[in-house]
C-alpha cells in the first residue's frame, strides 16, 4: 500500500512522552498494537514534516 492509496483499515493514534524521555507514537488497531519511540529531535522533525504535509493541502494554520 503506498502513502496515496485509501484503505479501509481503522486505528486508534496516541502522540506522548514516555518516562525514559522519548516521544512515543503509539498505534492500536485490529492485529496490531505498535508502539514507534523518537528521540525528541526526530519527533521534532516529523511534527516539521506534519506542518508541511497539511500545508500543502491548504491547511493555513
Amino acid at each position: 500500500m503506498g502513502i496515496n492509496k485509501q484503505s479501509q483499515i481503522s486505528a486508534n493514534l496516541q502522540i506522548g512522552p514516555t518516562s525514559e524521555g522519548m516521544v512515543r507514537i503509539y498505534i492500536e488497531g485490529k492485529n496490531i498494537d505498535l508502539p514507534l519511540d523518537f528521540e525528541p529531535e526526530e519527533a521534532n522533525e516529523i511534527a516539521q514534516e506534519l506542518i508541511a504535509a497539511a500545508k500543502t493541502v491548504g491547511f493555513q494554520g
